[in-house]
């Protein structure tokens, strides 16, 4: 759709709305084993993708970075370890999430390695709602003894916090949301940047621990 023609539906479709609507963790997780291996760097693979949009996996594995950086971890750059599994023939999650623990220590040198799955991205479009969502599940695997260290999951979405409209108001929000994102190459990775920070940021109940980067380090 042409810039003018969603100029001219938003500004009829604001209209209408003025004048026909009225606004009427987990606790005591066992971090034995995460204190036991004190990791320093991570390696995240690129995300299995379980939803049904094509664009899940990268963009949760775009926004993995800062998170894990500010909890205190060196991260190694997702496009080199893209272009690294690429470069070994690798293309698939589902192949490179097979790949061994003492594999992808050998070729990237990180102390673990974070597996994450995407189960829900893109937009909704539900008669009256319209939402991007994005809901992820993520297990930090030591590299060395093959032990999982640490599971969560988190999501989000554009309508948290939202107020309570009118159907005919909800309705409306609904169809400008669908246009504005038809018209942009990935309405979610905002949604996804917020699902990552739930996730994968240190210092919340059953989140990860802050690494050794961090000011907030806990070694013992």
């Amino acid at each position: 759709m042409r810039p003018c023609k969603i100029l001219t539906v938003l500004a009829a479709l604001c209209a209408l709305m003025l004048t026909g609507c009225a606004t009427t963790g987990r606790s005591g997780y066992d971090y034995s084993a995460f204190r036991e291996s004190r990791p320093r760097s991570i390696v995240v693979l690129p995300p299995l993708n379980e939803s049904p949009d094509v664009l899940a996996t990268y963009g949760v594995f775009s926004q993995v970075t800062f998170p894990l950086a500010e909890s205190g971890y060196y991260v190694l750059p997702v496009a080199l370890v893209d272009e690294t599994f690429r470069q070994n023939g690798l293309t698939n999650p589902g192949d490179i999430h097979a790949t061994s623990p003492a594999k992808l220590r050998e070729i990237f040198g990180a102390d673990t390695a974070l597996y994450i799955t995407v189960t829900d991205y893109g937009q909704r479009y539900q008669v009256v709602q319209s939402a991007s969502i994005v809901t992820a599940s993520a297990r930090l695997l030591d590299l060395k003894s093959g032990q999982t260290l640490w599971t969560g999951r988190a999501t989000a979405s554009s309508e948290e916090g939202s107020r309570n409209d009118s159907l005919l108001a909800m309705l409306l929000t609904a169809v400008i949301k669908q246009i504005i994102s038809s018209v942009q190459d990935d309405p979610s990775l905002p949604i996804a940047a917020r699902t990552s920070a739930r996730l994968l940021s240190a210092g919340h109940s059953g989140g990860i621990l802050h690494g050794p980067r961090s000011p907030r380090y806990e070694p013992d």
